[in-house]
């Protein structure tokens, strides 16, 4: 479903992205991970349109993301890490402009967007509420509704999980298990997943294959299992820890507060 081909991206002389090539299939709850700048805002920003690659390709169910924008655009739902909303506009005017742009006709947008705000808990009087006087939760939420309401084949997730309350992050990891496996034994509603988060514990428990970035390059891929094996490690978050080449904790730690100890 998405097809990443010795992709790379240069912003001037800085080589962002180097070589990188995965295959993210049908079904797939799919993580790219990396610490800062290793990358993953870059590839994002490629696989969504909104940069073009330097060298290599992107494919997105078989349209070419540089050549055919448009037909990538219609099947993707895109959950930035920092979005910005016409805060001018209340949050059913959000969703009526969003569901307008995906061509979404008119009566089954209202029932799609009743749905998705009951689910998210979104109550009449404050979807009458201009989005410039939402908590950045709420805000997150009617993102996360304007990814979904168009029930797309590919949902790109950058941080999706930012500023949400423990109720709305449950029901969103369903979502995205649910959006995955389907209905059924019917193939043709399986979703695919491409999520980047700094939450690993959720990533550990959420995804089936994990992909780390370091310094623009693709140093680890495998399920969750395998990077622990590979790593040596009980957890993601140490597994990522030692194969992103991270300080000694416990001696790091320990030498900062010997430090602030000292008169």
């Amino acid at each position: 479903m998405i097809d990443i081909l010795h992709l790379s991206k240069k912003y001037g002389e800085t080589l962002a992205v180097e070589d990188l090539s995965l295959q993210i299939e049908v079904g797939e709850i799919f993580a790219l991970l990396g610490p800062n700048g290793a990358g993953k805002s870059s590839t994002v920003k490629v696989i969504t349109g909104l940069t073009r690659p330097t060298t290599g390709s992107v494919r997105i169910a078989g349209f070419d993301v540089t050549i055919e924008p448009v037909e990538v655009k219609k099947r993707i739902g895109y959950v930035p890490e920092n979005a910005i909303l016409y805060e001018s506009l209340t949050a059913d005017e959000y969703l009526d402009l969003a569901g307008t742009l995906r061509h979404i006709e008119r009566q089954k947008l209202r029932e799609q967007r009743e749905d998705l705000f009951a689910l998210f808990e979104l109550s009449k009087n404050d979807r009458k509420k201009l989005l410039s006087e939402f908590s950045k939760g709420m805000k997150q939420k009617v993102l996360i509704i304007s990814a979904l309401i168009h029930n797309p084949e590919v949902l790109i997730l950058d941080e999706p999980l930012s500023g949400l309350d423990a109720n709305a992050a449950l029901i969103f990891k369903e979502i995205i298990r649910r959006f995955a496996h389907g209905s059924g034994t019917d193939d043709a509603t399986r979703k695919t997943i491409f999520f980047c988060s700094h939450v690993l514990d959720v990533v550990e428990r959420l995804c089936d294959r994990i992909a780390i970035m370091n310094h623009g390059k693709l140093i680890a891929i495998g399920t969750p299992q395998e990077l622990l094996e590979e790593s040596g490690e009980p957890s993601l978050e140490l597994a990522f820890h030692k194969l992103t080449g991270g300080a000694d904790i416990e001696r790091s730690t320990d030498d900062v507060i010997r430090a602030l100890s000292q008169e």
